[in-house]
């Protein structure tokens, strides 16, 4: 019973991403150049593994909101779980100098984090 009660939650979880990506693409229709929905969007695709996706709509949130120092950092994210480690590598230093200037203090270690990580994989250290 246990195993089939996980399951069901499981089954619940997938439905919830998937309606809450939805909506915001529902909502991406009325004002296709919403910072805020694009990377809410891209947020939510990210987190369903749907990393180009989520690349696309990061990069556009960034593109219409130049100084949105965590949509950076999710676009840099997107870029490393697609292997596209220079891009990556652009993204967080550009989204870096954006959280310093903006004082997002929080943002700066967590791209930090992310580019220490990228080193890694550069240097093989993280193979």
């Amino acid at each position: 019973m246990l195993k089939k009660t996980r399951s069901v939650h499981a089954t619940r979880e997938s439905e919830m991403e998937s309606t809450r990506s939805e909506m915001f693409r529902k909502l991406l229709q009325r004002d296709t150049s919403n910072p805020m929905v694009l990377y809410s969007l891209g947020n939510e695709l990210f987190k369903e593994g749907r990393y180009a996706e989520a690349r696309d709509n990061l990069k556009l949130a960034v593109e219409h909101k130049p100084d949105y120092s965590v949509a950076y950092r999710m676009l840099g994210r997107a870029h490393f779980e697609l292997g596209e480690d220079a891009e990556a590598r652009e993204v967080f230093e550009r989204g870096r100098r954006v959280a310093e200037a903006n004082g997002d203090l929080q943002t700066v270690k967590e791209i930090d984090v992310f580019r220490r990580r990228l080193e890694k994989r550069g240097s093989g250290e993280g193979s």
